[in-house]
């Protein structure tokens, strides 16, 4: 066991920030998150009741011997209470309160008020990309002068000149996003602070989120069974069996926080969700109008921006933060300006624009920043394909891929149920604020920091692979590039197989069937993804695809794993009106579950005897799916080729079994008049799609669909869980565990404090990532992790993953730094996730080093080189480390928001002066290092010089990286 300070002291320091300044002199709370928001004394007190335990729990572990419970208690309640009454008298003000305006109805009265940036006169907000016009209004709506300040909204203003320079900004989205291998963290800590509430005597349910928070589970099911009538029941079963005690957890969150929605088990794919229910496109908060923005814990959280609501993916740390109401720390980002001229040829589809989209984003060059679209060209494309080529920003870089909104946004929010009302007022403020996109009226010219432009007409059907989502490869070169992946040696293009073993067949009895393999042959056929699966034209385009194959004689062979995943129950419902789902029935492609299933791994078994059909002979076999990403390995571990197609494009590969095909040159297969059918013969006309499109996709499914969409099914009904608002936790649980951050805590926090006569856990050299610090991946069965889980009786079958056990703190406390790939200075050359324990050098785990260092109550650091942190935002990042007693890091350079993330977790982060490392200064990492703050807190500013000694006789100055006042407020 470990004593640490609250993990969650970050997030609960960054939502209660806007109240707090060192002297308590000022507070603020912000409107968009009061019930109120034009004026809210008792929400302000209500937010802060919760927040300021939690900001005096701060640092609070391992400097002071632990006060009995009932001491506690005693101390913490006249505390609250008298800082309730202090802060009850003072209200918020916002700095732009001149500019609120009234937003009128066409009818009479009006929606509601807004901030209304014209009313601000200033030319240079005309010019401003739509997507930094939202970060705009949202510094305006939310500017008290300490969490945003006026300096904030100036440089946003002023985008043109200042977003070259990479000044940070404050942004706070409207709501927050999780899906539930990232939702179950994020609970965990929020069931643990209210434990920690109720332990100090105080109110625990005033701990709840401060934004709309939404969590749909989408990421468990796997395709166990597949080609089955009963396939959905059967997955959704083994899916319950798996993950019976994390839906238990969910659920009774569900019930006993408020602001928090979750969407059940078998619902749909979150972003799909999200798209066709949960976005807002604008608030309205008790009259208060805002643009809805969304910030989420999975990566393509950027398919709402498709919809024209700013979101993004964001690390866990980032989101719990957002939750509790505190604003995110961004670089103001460039903005590339894609135009969009002409319009897609017939036969081409979104799938094959977007992998279009990718591979020249990629080529220019578009990591941190906005792509905005733009032009005559974006008028041409619904909804869902905007849908689809926002979902796909990660892939190629981008943080967001935005569309603003215009007629056609409209158009699809009626159609997915929501009510003329709702619309009136979105198009009424949008407009009126200067966000809407009329391609009727003259536009005006808007600047932006680079520009890229594609005539839609130059698109051409295509897939992107073998191994990379930004390699396109057109239909038309397919074979040619598939034969040079086998001669090219082994890259992210290349397989190295022999010329005399290119031509190999691999024979097999499949069922008592004859089968065969080639290189090429395709094993997996998968309709996945919500890149794809909300986009009815290439849903309805694949089961079209199924439809005249069936009516030719051609059939999909056994062997080959097909599935169809849809993202949400309305893809189901109008392939149903549309009586086509029956012909997609017939060549295998059922459906086996709604969420995410093929397209993060989660595609199940082969059969034994494909499997061993490849393994015996090194066939490189083929996977086929409607994904975003295809990286080797991640599809299947059996599958080294894998290719994203559209689902049209999956069904037609499927039918020919095999990559290594010609479709303008080359039969498909043999109809049932022995004719060969070719890939003209099945592939449907635009004009075919859009025809079923618009008979059989209705308002009213989405409308029966989501109103159902919180009911459940019978097995999450079935789930039995307390009605306590107080989680019970189980001791001998392996996937839910009550972390320990708040254990200790006491109302009085020791403040901040240097670090003395430290050791060094780690040394390492430059580019160390979230990779290496994080756990993921499986867990090895030597690791500390696999110990404790062993001990505990849990199978080596049964470990599952880390990222599974994310609501154990034990679990992944054991797995930080656990990166077979870690190389440790420590260890003279030596590879692997083990450091030296200094005092007796002993060669140990880093867990059982750390362990052992507690123990003897002496503290820890990790030196470092450049770019630390630097890779996915990754909440265990952060709190790993905290939780092996890591009191400091001093390294070359930080990535930005991991650095933020660890002063979150109250570790200071220090920097080496430009020119000097650890080389330099001939720290080897066997020394003592003490680092002296100053004694009164009050004189630590952004960007002070520290002194570090050693007990060899060396001193050095770094800089301590609290890089801002916010920064330095929640060090404090």
């Amino acid at each position: 066991m470990y004593i640490t300070a609250s993990s969650l002291s970050s997030s609960l320091l960054r939502a209660s920030r806007a109240h707090f300044s060192s002297s308590l002199s000022r507070v603020s709370v912000s409107r968009a998150i009061s019930s109120n928001p034009l004026s809210s004394s008792s929400l302000a007190c209500r937010s802060l009741r919760f927040s300021s335990s939690a900001f005096r729990s701060l640092r609070s572990v391992n400097f002071r011997p632990p006060v009995s419970l009932r001491a506690q208690i005693g101390a913490a309640v006249p505390v609250v209470e008298q800082f309730q009454r202090r802060i009850a008298t003072m209200a918020p003000e916002n700095a732009f309160k001149g500019i609120l305006t009234g937003l009128p109805k066409a009818s009479g009265g009006e929606f509601g008020k807004y901030y209304s940036l014209p009313a601000l006169n200033d030319p240079r907000i005309d010019k401003l990309p739509y997507s930094i016009r939202i970060l705009l209004e949202s510094a305006i709506r939310n500017c008290d002068n300490f969490q945003v300040t006026k300096e904030d909204v100036e440089k946003i203003i002023d985008w043109e000149n200042t977003s070259p320079k990479q000044v940070e900004i404050p942004f706070k989205p409207a709501r927050v996003l999780l899906q539930d291998f990232t939702g179950v963290p994020a609970v965990v800590d929020l069931a643990c602070m209210r434990d920690a509430m109720n332990k100090l005597g105080s109110d625990s349910n005033k701990i709840n989120p401060l934004v709309p928070v939404d969590l749909v589970v989408d990421h468990s099911v796997q395709v166990d069974v597949a080609r089955s009538e009963n396939a959905v029941q059967a997955n959704m079963e083994l899916e319950f069996q798996r993950n019976k005690e994390r839906f238990a957890f969910l659920k009774w969150g569900s019930t006993a926080f408020r602001n928090m929605l979750v969407v059940p088990p078998g619902s749909g794919i979150v972003h799909q969700v999200n798209l066709e229910y949960l976005g807002r496109v604008v608030f309205n908060a008790d009259g208060l109008l805002y643009p809805d923005s969304v910030v989420g814990t999975d990566s393509h959280t950027t398919m709402i921006d498709g919809l024209g609501v700013a979101g993004w993916g964001v690390g866990g740390i980032e989101a719990e933060a957002a939750m509790l109401g505190q604003p995110m720390s961004m670089v103001l980002p460039g903005v590339v300006g894609f135009k969009l001229t002409g319009k897609l040829r017939n036969g081409v589809t979104a799938t094959d624009l977007v992998l279009t989209v990718t591979q020249m984003l990629r080529k220019h060059g578009v990591v941190g920043k906005f792509v905005e679209f733009y032009g005559d060209g974006m008028a041409e494309l619904s909804l869902a394909d905007r849908a689809t080529i926002a979902n796909m920003s990660p892939e190629y870089g981008a943080t967001m891929g935005f569309f603003p909104v215009d007629r056609v946004t409209l158009q699809y929010l009626k159609l997915t149920g929501r009510s003329d009302e709702t619309v009136s007022l979105i198009e009424a403020y949008l407009r009126a604020n200067k966000m809407f996109v009329d391609h009727n009226e003259p536009q005006q010219e808007r600047v932006y920091s680079s520009y890229l432009e594609l005539d839609l007409v130059d698109v051409e059907p295509c897939v992107s692979g073998p191994k990379r989502p930004h390699d396109r490869v057109t239909l038309k070169e397919m074979k040619v590039d598939w034969h040079s992946c086998l001669d090219n040696k082994v890259g992210f293009k290349g397989f190295a197989v022999p010329k005399e073993a290119q031509d190999k067949v691999a024979t097999f009895s499949f069922h008592g069937q004859p089968a065969e393999l080639k290189h090429g042959s395709v094993v997996i056929a998968a309709i996945t993804s919500c890149t794809n699966t909300s986009n009815p034209s290439v849903m309805l385009g694949a089961a079209l695809v199924a439809k005249k194959a069936c009516e030719l004689g051609l059939e999909v062979k056994p062997w080959i794993k097909t599935s169809l995943a849809p993202g949400s129950g309305v893809v189901t419902k109008y392939l149903l009106q549309s009586g086509l789902q029956k012909y997609l029935d017939q060549q295998g492609f059922h459906i086996v579950g709604y969420g995410c299933t093929t397209c993060i791994g989660n595609s199940g078994e082969i059969d034994e005897s494909v499997a061993s059909a490849i393994t015996e002979n090194d066939i490189v076999a083929a996977a086929v799916l409607s994904g975003n990403r295809n990286f080797e390995g991640r599809v299947h571990p059996l599958t080294r080729a894998n290719y994203l197609a559209s689902p049209p494009l999956v069904v037609a590969y499927a039918l020919a079994g095999t990559v290594d095909i010609d479709f303008e040159k080359e039969p498909i297969g043999a109809g049932k008049d022995g004719k060969s059918v070719y890939f003209k013969d099945i592939w449907p006309s635009t004009e075919e799609i859009a025809e079923v499109v618009q008979s059989s996709v209705l308002p009213k499914m989405f409308k029966s669909t989501y109103e159902a969409i919180t009911k459940g099914n019978s097995m999450w009904n079935d789930l039995s869980v307390p009605a306590n608002t107080l989680y019970s936790w189980d001791a001998e649980s392996t996937y839910i565990h009550e972390p320990p951050y708040f254990k200790s805590m006491t109302m009085d926090p020791p403040g901040a404090h240097g670090v003395k006569d430290a050791y060094c856990l780690l040394n390492f050299g430059d580019s160390i990532t979230t990779d290496h610090i994080s756990p993921a991946g499986s867990i090895h069965k030597d690791s500390p992790a696999a110990k404790y889980l062993v001990e505990r009786g849990v199978d080596r079958k049964d470990f599952n993953s880390y990222g599974s056990r994310r609501g154990n703190d034990e679990v992944m406390a054991r797995g930080t730094f656990a990166n077979i790939r870690l190389v440790n200075k420590l260890l003279n050359g030596e590879v692997g996730p083990k450091t030296i324990h200094v005092p007796t050098g002993e060669k140990l785990s880093v867990f059982d080093a750390a362990m052992k260092y507690k123990t003897a109550n002496q503290d820890t650091i990790i030196l470092a080189g450049a770019e630390y942190g630097s890779g996915s935002s990754r909440d265990w990042a952060a709190k790993g480390p905290m939780l092996l007693g890591v009191k400091a890091v001093i390294a070359k350079s930080f990535e930005r928001i991991h650095r933020s993330n660890l002063v979150g977790m109250g570790i200071i982060p220090l920097c080496f002066k430009p020119g000097e490392d650890a080389d330099t200064l001939g720290l080897t990492g066997h020394e003592r290092y003490t680092i002296d703050l100053p004694s009164n807190i009050d004189e630590i500013r952004p960007g002070q010089d520290i002194t570090v000694t050693t007990n060899t006789g060396k001193s050095f100055i770094c800089t301590a990286r609290f890089d801002t006042e916010v920064l330095l407020t929640l060090f404090r």
